[in-house]
């Protein structure tokens, strides 16, 4: 994500101050960064992937895959991006690796709220079609009372069935 100082106002640069790593922030700050880092960025670009692609290719090679295709849409000629924490292989956008880089450039830190706020908007609507899995409250992170529903009532279509958890080893079904 380029950051365009020059389009904002002083309030959205101060704002911009809170920038760090998505997860150090509440919800409700990282809601309120986000149309500031959207108002603030030259690009922003996010990339989902489905479950049967994850479960086909694997977690790393598609989050890979998914982080080139980001960069190759935010890149800007003469830029060089910024990924955290290691390099992206087989990516054709000049990028350098930033250890602890949400909390070391506003950047990363950005980018890294916009997809934690679009992964939770999209956790909370899904968990209307879902009911019982907890997806509003956990957001798709493993918690005891998740971990339970899925023993319970089975994993969701949503569920990838690549993943290795205590939960699913507790079932048999077939992928």
């Amino acid at each position: 994500m380029l950051i365009d100082y020059e389009r904002l106002g002083l309030g959205d640069r101060r704002s911009l101050g809170m920038l760090d790593d998505s997860k150090q922030r509440t919800i409700e700050e990282r809601e309120q960064l986000y149309p500031v880092v959207v108002r603030a960025a030259a690009r922003v670009a996010v990339t989902v992937r489905c479950v049967r692609g994850i479960d086909g290719r694997g977690l790393h090679v598609t989050n890979l895959a998914a982080l080139a295709r980001s960069l190759e849409r935010v890149a800007v000629p003469g830029a060089v991006c910024l990924t955290d924490g290691f390099r992206v292989p087989q990516c054709g956008v000049e990028h350098r690796a930033v250890i602890d880089g949400d909390a070391r450039s506003a950047a990363i830190a950005a980018a890294s709220v916009v997809a934690k706020v679009t992964r939770d908007r999209y956790m909370h609507r899904i968990a209307r079609s879902y009911p019982g899995f907890g997806f509003d409250g956990n957001v798709g992170y493993s918690t005891p009372e998740h971990r339970a529903a899925i023993v319970e009532l089975g994993p969701s279509a949503l569920h990838r069935r690549s993943f290795a958890s205590i939960a699913y080893s507790q079932l048999s079904f077939g992928g």
